[in-house]
Order: C-alpha cells, then structure tokens, then sequence
C-alpha cells in the first residue's frame, strides 16, 4: 500500500483484496501521512530549494573542475531511504536525498547533494569521482559527522537483521552515500 503524488493528483494504491471498509482506512491513513509529509517538507524547505542549492553547488564545486555540467532534472527528499543518506540515477539525471539529514548542518546536506551532483559527471565510484568530490573542503568532516551519525543511531537501535545490502532501486551499487562508508 502507497500513497503518492503525481502532479496534483493523489494516487493510492491497495491490495484489491481488501474489502471496502478496509480500503476506506488505509486510503484515509496513507492521504493523510502524504499530505502531512509535504507540509513537512514546505516547513523546511521542500524540493525548489534543494534544486536551487544543487544548482549552486554545481556552480562553485563541479563547473571549475570539469567545464559545463548539466543540472539535476529533479532533486527530492524522500522517506525511504533507511540505509542511504542519498541516492542519484544519472541515467535520467534525478537525485533523491533521505529527510533524515534535514536536521543536520548544512555543510553535512551540502556534502551528500554534492557526492550525488558528482554521480551525474562520474556514475561509479572511480578515483575521478574522489577527486572531484575531494575538492568540497568540509568532505572528511561530513564524512566523519555521518559515520558518527550511523554508529550512534546503531548503539541506539542494535544492528539491523540483515546488514547486507538491500536489492531495491535506492540501493544500486555506486549510487549513494552509505551510512556505513559515506564517500566511498
């Protein structure tokens, strides 16, 4: 079960099992946590923003490096990515980015919009991706700041089950920071 936008459209999405009770519930339940998402995401600076600092960070880190870098064509927060701090396709040029680094400073979601920015001119993790990532002059602080992050969140809530990685489109190889290896 999903709920989710498309355009001004709110889309849900049930089992077609579930009797008309039930479908009811959940569709009322899953409307309501979306539109409480993106009330969320306008209190702090929703998605226009995130592509109005990706297109900055493009300007000041990647153009001087590499010459003319087509922007991002989407850049969003998202709630599902338990296990990345962000994620990119450089296929259709889209960057996603977990709300859990909301919270955190700013050069912290510079650094991982930045990682990701840098997919679009290097998709793999090669040694042309860590020099130009390199050049962002907080990378080992945020690098330290999410991998003391994660280890905390951990001493919090035990390992999960499964520390392998996960099969699902956030968690490609090459496509995101890591909580265990942010950058590498």
């Amino acid at each position: 079960m999903t709920a989710y936008r498309d355009g001004a459209t709110v889309v849900v999405l049930v089992p077609a099992s579930m009797s008309r009770a039930e479908e009811q519930r959940h569709v009322d339940a899953l409307v309501a946590r979306l539109l409480a998402r993106e009330a969320r995401a306008r209190a702090r600076g929703g998605d226009d923003e995130l592509m109005t600092r990706a297109k900055e960070l493009l300007r000041q880190h990647l153009v001087p490096q590499v010459g003319r870098v087509l922007p991002p064509t989407r850049v969003t927060w998202v709630g599902n990515q338990r296990r990345r701090w962000g994620s990119c396709t450089p296929t259709d040029r889209t960057i996603r980015l977990s709300d859990r680094l909301r919270p955190m400073p700013a050069w912290v979601r510079d650094y991982v919009l930045l990682h990701e920015l840098v997919h679009l001119v290097e998709p793999g993790h090669t040694p042309r991706f860590h020099a130009l990532l390199a050049a962002y002059a907080d990378a080992d602080r945020a690098r330290g700041y999410l991998e003391g992050y994660a280890d905390a969140a951990r001493l919090e809530i035990g390992p999960e089950p499964d520390d392998g990685p996960d099969d699902g489109p956030d968690d490609e190889p090459d496509d995101g920071p890591e909580e265990r290896g942010p950058g590498r």
